[in-house]
């Protein structure tokens, strides 16, 4: 059975800019979750808790290389 793709969270850079980096941060990582960092509607990061991170890396993909 093929995995059901979900799309990511999408943050506008702005709420960044206005001090909200810590709030968003701090949830995207108490949920395990991946999002999107936008700039005038289009991607430029992503960001990913560090579980998240870790769980790719002992599974044998380091994003550094891609």
């Amino acid at each position: 059975m093929k995995k059901e793709l979900v799309p990511m969270e999408h943050l506008n850079i702005g709420e960044y800019n206005r001090g909200q980096a810590s709030k968003l941060i701090r949830g995207l990582a108490e949920n395990d979750k991946t999002a999107f960092i936008q700039k005038n509607g289009k991607p430029i990061a992503v960001v990913i808790s560090y579980e998240r991170y870790a769980r790719l890396f002992k599974a044998g993909i380091d994003i550094n290389e891609y």
